[in-house]
């Protein structure tokens, strides 16, 4: 089976995929210090809590791969997580849990004698809900003497300032992280923030301080990098033990979700009455419970109320919604219930695209997303890609047959639904060709029709579609 590397940043080895299993090559040099961590107690136990991602050694490279390794090298197979997702489609509380749980790793190694020589959000994912660290090659073996720890400006330009930025300022951080992929430096925070906020505690140490001292720390540049070291192993704990600390601290505080946004009340000020949402919901209950879809796309999915249904009948759900602000709520609520969820920011009219070097590191969604669900849920979506997105009917649907292995499930919504006229303020005429039959007709091309109700006292119909061989 052909292989493809993903990632070649680090010196001591790289990441490749055979099929869709990711399988880590080590190079010689680094072979044995890894061997050790992988099979020591630290690792092991984590890999026990599902803090950090399955691995196991491998006797020979599997397919390909094997043409690429040299004698020595060591091989790894990490378990696949089911969705990977990466820091511009991930809410603030996301980017915020994937930081605390990158100073545990680091924190915890103390004891252990073992260091986190990388500090970035690339090196997370999210399994459901729950942050996993999946780059075990971060992980090295601490010199006892050593105070210093040399990832914490990554760490701070790439976690601690990006959420100081969106909290803050109401930068997104899907603007952040594709326009930097680094993350920020703290004079571009400075500049975006008014002199009494450089003086405020939550950005004076992360933010001004570093401004400030600057110029010092460009003359005594060749000091800088110089080994420190200290009198012995616990005073050296101590200081890195405390630092971390520290910086725990800052990121609790960085984050502040803002309230409300335009769709964060949508439930409750949309067309539905409760008669009408609970046929709904019964309509979307009864489709899981006879197909049973292991994973799910819900797309739109604002609150995550058909999200959790999905959820709740045992499928692995990604939620998608352009909206921040219901991201975050349907994340927390996730998190706390332990469900398996992965809510992310994406527009599916704007996905997000490839990014990184030759734009492979970071593959698009619609490229990690095509082929991987059983169902696509586009409940009362199809009206706002139309509308607001400007994207034509049949390109809609066209793209949902790429995304789902077999069923869509989708709402119509007709021209004179008050929703939809809210959408079109006056522009009425422009839309009166969107009838139910001409739906049907549409999706006739990508699917075919397995079961449709109309929802009482109002004109939208709910469909259950399944995907035309060969499409």
């Amino acid at each position: 089976m052909k292989s493809r590397a993903r990632s070649f940043r680090d010196p001591a080895g790289r990441l490749h995929f055979v099929g869709d299993s990711p399988v880590r090559q080590v190079y010689a040099e680094a072979a044995d210090e890894c061997r050790a961590l992988v099979g020591g107690e630290f690792f092991q136990g984590m890999m026990k809590n599902g803090e950090v991602v399955r691995t196991r050694v491998l006797d020979k490279a599997p397919g390909e791969l094997a043409t690429v390794t040299r004698p020595g090298e060591l091989i790894l197979a990490h378990e696949s997580i089911p969705f990977p997702s990466f820091p511009a489609e991930w809410c603030g509380e996301m980017l915020k849990a994937a930081a605390l749980l990158t100073l545990e790793m680091a924190e915890r190694g103390l004891a252990r004698g073992v260091g986190l020589k990388d500090a970035t959000p690339y090196n997370v994912l999210f399994k459901g809900s729950r942050p996993v660290f999946v780059d075990v090659l971060s992980f090295e073996k601490r010199d006892p003497l050593d105070p210093v720890w040399l990832a914490q400006g990554q760490f701070m330009r790439t976690f601690l300032l990006p959420l100081l930025a969106a909290s803050h300022l109401g930068l997104p951080l899907s603007t952040l992280f594709l326009v930097r992929r680094d993350g920020m430096e703290p004079e571009q925070l400075y500049r975006m923030l008014g002199p009494l906020d450089r003086i405020r505690p939550r950005f004076l140490s992360p933010v001004s301080l570093p401004v400030w001292l600057s110029g010092r720390a460009e003359r005594e540049a060749a000091s800088v990098y110089r080994p420190r070291r200290s009198k012995s192993g616990e005073q050296a704990e101590f200081v890195l033990r405390t630092q971390l600390k520290g910086l725990r601290r800052q990121v609790e505080r960085s984050w502040r979700p803002p309230a409300r946004s335009t769709w964060s009340d949508y439930e409750t000020s949309c067309s539905y009455e409760k008669d009408a949402f609970d046929q709904k919901s019964s309509f979307v209950e009864e489709f899981l419970r006879r197909t049973r879809p292991g994973r799910v796309l819900d797309v739109g999915c604002n609150s995550g109320h058909f999200s959790r249904l999905a959820a709740e009948a045992g499928s692995e759900v990604v939620a998608l919604d352009q909206d921040p602000v219901v991201v975050e709520a349907l994340y927390r609520k996730s998190a706390e219930r332990g469900m398996n969820i992965l809510p992310l920011v994406v527009d599916v009219a704007r996905p997000t695209p490839a990014a990184g070097w030759n734009n492979e590191e970071t593959p698009s969604f619609l490229a990690r997303a095509r082929g991987r669900f059983d169902a696509v849920f586009m409940l009362a979506l199809v009206h706002h890609l139309v509308v607001t997105g400007q994207i034509p009917l049949d390109e809609v649907l066209a793209l949902a047959a790429r995304i789902t292995n077999r069923h869509l499930v989708i709402e119509y919504v007709p021209p004179e639904d008050p929703q939809f006229k809210r959408l079109t303020r006056g522009r009425d005429s422009l839309y009166r060709q969107l009838t139910r039959e001409h739906f049907e007709r549409t999706a006739a091309q990508h699917f075919t029709i397995r079961e449709r109700t109309k929802v009482i006292d109002q004109e939208r119909w709910l469909y259950v579609m399944e995907k035309n061989p060969l499409v």
